[in-house]
């Protein structure tokens, strides 16, 4: 008896390892599609930035996020060619952040690297920064233009909040930051100095 026994729990075991198996198998691509990239698609369209909600423990939007920190996502494409992001703002601590589709940062800049209180990034490929190099655009002589080894992902930008009566004021900036703005042609001419109006 005891023979048959274990042979019982052999098979049985085998049996709901195999389940076990198959389930797995059927629900590895749900998972595989809930990457960071993906998660964001909920807080709205592409091209532009969206603020995320203050992070309090278990509601965190995104992992990893600072509660002293408001945040805006944006979710963008390369394929039609370069993106520009462009946002004014407060003289806090802020950063900006480009990520992969997985989540994985690919680039990062704050307020004290970049020595200028405005955000005025240029995000290529390596073929599109080379189409840039060819062809220079004199409006975009003070933008940081970067190179990125991805076509989609999300880019982040973080304030810092010292205080809670700040919040509406990071979140008026963050709201007003662009992420789609379109790029200049090659010819055009650069801004024009608001000096030179008054005179």
């Amino acid at each position: 008896m005891s023979v048959i026994r274990t042979l019982l729990y052999v098979i049985g075991g085998l049996l709901l390892g195999g389940i076990i198996h198959i389930a797995v198998i059927l629900l590895m691509p749900d998972f595989a599609n809930r990457d960071a990239w993906t998660s964001l698609g909920r807080f709205g369209q592409d091209g532009a930035f969206h603020l995320l909600p203050m992070s309090e423990p278990g509601t965190e939007p995104l992992p990893y996020l600072d509660p002293q920190m408001a945040y805006a996502a944006c979710r963008f494409s390369l394929e039609d060619g370069p993106i520009r992001i462009k946002a004014a703002m407060p003289e806090d601590f802020w950063s900006i952040a480009v990520f992969n589709r997985r989540g994985s940062n690919v680039y990062s800049l704050n307020d004290r690297s970049a020595e200028r209180a405005d955000i005025d990034l240029v995000i290529a490929t390596p073929v599109q920064m080379a189409q840039l190099r060819e062809n220079p655009i004199a409006a975009l002589d003070q933008s940081i233009v970067i190179e990125v080894p991805i076509t989609r992902g999300f880019a982040l930008i973080r304030s810092f909040v010292a205080d809670p009566t700040l919040v509406g004021r990071a979140e008026t900036m963050l709201r007003a930051a662009s992420c789609s703005a379109e790029l200049p042609s090659a010819d055009a001419p650069p801004p024009a100095d608001p000096g030179d109006e008054k005179q």
